[in-house]
């Protein structure tokens, strides 16, 4: 108890040091002659998942000194006697942790507002605009009762009151009208037929895994390209991300890799004995 008091005090009354003394060397704990600063404590809060992100300063603080002691406990403890398996991850982790931050710093630099424009004209301005349609259809159970239903709109009859009688979709009762859709929306033999279609033309009976369709083609349109403002998060991620892979791409070339020309059984990859003490 007394221990425990005389440490909580000692945190308590470097927290009341005066904050134009504190700076990231500043030593929160000495845990076996090592030293536990408030750098640590930054890297570590800034590592933490964004759930633990809105916890309050002092919590945060006083939770992870208690952590990173514990952590410097056990690895002192451990000192040297690693097992080959522990050397291993721990290589692992520093190659993983150093490129992690690398990466991430040339992914967060600022994205200029002429970056974003460029990115946004290649993507969108020079493509010719994707094509919507309008259509409305008549879902039935045979082959022979969509062609039934053919023949009556060759005839003249009302396509929507036709629909709202005999349709067992969904958009029946609306006469049949689906709204506007674009490719890739609709399943790929009711999309070909549609597309297959001219505006205000029905269809041959269509068979989709939902039955028989008869459709019309009610209307055509050019979709236009989204506003910035709709794309600029999408954007922004696609530029990051070839900001990484242009890096990557240049270390690769500037470096000397040499692969070693053996052949490894792909099961030894998960015989953890192989690096048993």
């Amino acid at each position: 108890m007394t221990k425990h008091f005389l440490a909580s005090a000692a945190i308590s009354a470097l927290l009341m040091t005066p904050a134009v003394a504190q700076d990231a060397d500043t030593v929160l704990a000495t845990v076996n002659g090592n030293d536990i600063t408030l750098g640590h404590i930054i890297v570590a809060t800034s590592q933490l998942p964004e759930q633990y992100q809105s916890l309050p300063d002092d919590v945060l603080l006083n939770g992870l000194l208690d952590q990173l002691i514990q952590q410097e406990l056990v690895a002192t403890d451990l000192g040297d006697d690693l097992t080959p398996y522990m050397a291993t991850a721990v290589e692992n982790e520093n190659r993983a942790l150093l490129a992690a931050l690398a990466l991430d710093g040339i992914a967060s630099a600022e994205i200029t507002d002429d970056e974003l424009q460029a990115a946004y004209d290649e993507q969108f301005a020079s493509e010719d605009p994707a094509v919507e349609f309008n259509a409305s259809h008549i879902l039935v159970e045979t082959e022979e009762a969509a062609q039934a239903l053919v023949d009556e709109l060759e005839a003249g009859a009302d396509f929507a009151e036709l629909a709202q009688e005999h349709s067992t979709g969904p958009s029946g009762p609306n006469g049949g009208l689906l709204g506007w859709f674009s490719a890739g929306m609709m399943v790929p033999t009711f999309e070909a037929a549609v597309m297959d279609l001219e505006v205000g033309e029905v269809s041959a009976p269509t068979e989709t895994q939902f039955g028989w369709h008869v459709i019309i083609l009610n209307e055509t349109r050019d979709q236009a390209a989204p506003e910035m403002a709709v794309v600029r998060d999408e954007l922004e991620e696609a530029l990051r991300r070839n900001r990484v892979d242009t890096h990557i791409e240049a270390l690769t070339e500037a470096a000397e890799i040499d692969r070693a020309e053996v052949s490894v059984d792909p099961m030894l990859i998960r015989n953890v004995d192989l690096l048993a003490n």
